[in-house]
């Protein structure tokens, strides 16, 4: 069996997020600066070592003053914490290229274990000669039990955020 290293493709990857803006519709966002690595016996993906960090100061809604209220302290708080990280604790395959990556995701001072449903590719080559391997990832979390507790009330009833994110990441990794 043989061991293989792999690191994120950065430019060939997205790690984002949609949460209720107003009860009503989604506002989608993306991290722009993150790295992750996967350590494993290529043959079996569920032997692997994920690791993911992004970084928050990086985090883009399309909207700057809403980039900035998340980057305050009354979401992300960039100035105390500068970075989320995950780590898988288990992977289970479910059925052909379909896995449950378990893992903890820590958010400020907060960790909590999550699950994500993974979309696994298996390897393939890129017209350049380089092996890859693709992941396509989703998830829920509830913001709240990470610290991001800020909200405002509508005059209409309900709130401004809602409490459920909802995690998307299509990622490419090359082997080293």
């Amino acid at each position: 069996m043989t061991k293989a290293n792999w690191a994120i493709d950065p430019t060939h990857s997205e790690i984002g997020f949609k949460v209720k803006h107003m009860m009503f519709t989604n506002v989608s966002g993306k991290f722009n600066a993150f790295e992750a690595s996967i350590e494993n016996d290529e043959d079996h993906f569920e032997s692997s070592k994920i690791s993911f960090s992004a970084d928050v100061n990086s985090v883009d809604t399309n909207n700057l003053d809403r980039d900035n209220h998340l980057r305050s302290a009354d979401f992300f708080d960039i100035e105390n914490y500068s970075k989320l990280t995950f780590k898988a604790t288990s992977i289970k395959k479910i059925d052909e290229g379909e896995y449950q990556i378990t893992g903890d995701l820590s958010i400020k001072d907060f960790t909590k274990s999550i699950v994500l449903e993974t979309e696994y590719s298996g390897l393939m080559k890129d017209p350049w000669g380089n092996t890859k391997i693709g992941l396509s990832i989703s998830g829920k979390i509830n913001r709240k039990e990470f610290g991001l507790t800020w909200n405002s009330a509508l005059e209409t009833g309900g709130v401004l955020v809602g409490e459920e994110i909802k995690l998307l990441a299509e990622i490419q990794f090359i082997k080293q």
